[in-house]
């Protein structure tokens, strides 16, 4: 249900903090650690916004895209976000990554909470070949599929 949420909620012209693919991909680590680390917020049976807690200290957290400014919702996420109590977010330093415009940011701000890097969008439109890059590029068929998983599981700790 949720990936399907963050799928209707996809625009190619806007950058997203998480899409239903990033859901999938932290599915690796198995059924029950993806929902434990999944949070929804709905009103009225519908689903508003929803966070992916990315490791230990980063909630990836976008909203339905008519929401974004709502001052219920804004008031709600800020509030569960600063109270460890909730369960939303461990206590400590934290990171929160919600879309730019987002009414949250502003109320986090409000908090005292600071501002790091900020998220840079990667897009490419793959509609047209692209321009070799002299880069060689090869086919990981069944044969290799060893290599390849090695390779990515040594590219990230967990």
């Amino acid at each position: 249900m949720i990936v399907g949420v963050l799928a209707e909620w996809q625009n190619d012209a806007a950058p997203v903090q998480l899409h239903p693919g990033d859901v999938g991909w932290y599915w690796r680590f198995g059924a029950q650690e993806t929902a434990a680390a999944v949070r929804t917020w709905t009103r009225d049976g519908r689903v508003l916004a929803v966070g992916l807690l990315d490791g230990d200290r980063l909630l990836r957290l976008t909203t339905a895209p008519d929401v974004r400014r709502d001052e219920e919702l804004g008031r709600q996420l800020a509030a569960d976000l600063t109270t460890p109590e909730r369960g939303v977010l461990p206590g400590g330093a934290v990171n929160v990554e919600a879309p730019a415009d987002a009414l949250v940011n502003e109320l986090l701000a409000d908090e005292g909470w600071g501002t790091d890097a900020p998220f840079a969008p990667l897009l490419r439109d793959l509609a047209e070949p692209v321009e070799a890059t002299g880069v060689r590029v090869e086919v990981a068929g069944p044969d290799r599929v060893s290599e390849r998983t090695a390779v990515q599981r040594a590219s990230w700790g967990r």
